[in-house]
């Protein structure tokens, strides 16, 4: 198992690299299909929800399959890291997508009126009226996004991706040392995803989020 942690690194390097850039690109995408679902236009409306919703109805692992060994019949080829990272990626849009919808609706329709009555343009409006609001709302939610990101990205060792799953898995298969490797995995998967959970309470903290229970 010494031997082996630097190859075990690795693959945890690609597990961090595969979560970050598939939290970064969601959020980003996800909070523009969000926006147009709530303010863009009319004819918008269903095709962003019927992403979301076809999206969000299919298991990731499927959806992994799909972009990996199904584009190919189309002629779209992608690398196994690439393809994984789009999957996540389209899944996860999905959900903040739906995230920031609910988040942006919750804000009294008067709020984005009365910005408009001051003379805001709707992107003042947009950040600086309705979005310091929202993101108390849309926070905690999304960082269970998050964590199903991390935790889904163990999926990519299925398509060859060599992440920290398939670098246990790989050192078992030489070492036949099964339970302190996977109790190394999952100790690894549960301090990423504590810290990333308390992090998000620090933050609420910070920005006084108030349980609406309270």
């Amino acid at each position: 198992m010494v031997q082996a942690l630097p190859f075990l690194w690795s693959g945890l390097a690609i597990t961090i690299g595969v979560s970050v850039l598939v939290v970064v690109l969601s959020l980003i995408f996800g909070c523009a299909l969000g926006v147009l679902r709530v303010y863009g236009p009319d004819f918008l409306h269903p095709v962003v929800q019927t992403y979301c919703d076809v999206i969000r109805g299919i298991p990731v692992l499927v959806l992994i399959f799909f972009v990996f060994y199904g584009l190919p019949a189309i002629g779209v080829n992608l690398n196994n890291f690439v393809a994984a990272a789009c999957a996540l990626t389209l899944f996860s849009t999905a959900q903040v997508a739906e995230l920031v919808r609910g988040a942006l609706q919750s804000i009294h329709f008067g709020q984005m009126e009365a910005g408009k009555a001051i003379g805001l343009t709707f992107t003042q409006r947009l950040f600086s009226v309705i979005f310091p609001q929202a993101i108390r709302r849309f926070l905690p939610a999304w960082v269970n996004s998050v964590t199903d990101a991390v935790k889904g990205s163990s999926l990519v060792s299925l398509i060859g991706v060599v992440d920290l799953t398939q670098a246990v898995q790989q050192v078992i298969g030489r070492t036949y040392t099964a339970l302190p490797l996977y109790l190394l995995a999952t100790a690894f998967y549960f301090s990423i995803n504590y810290s990333l959970s308390a992090a998000s309470r620090r933050l609420e903290g910070r920005l006084n989020f108030v349980n609406p229970r309270g």
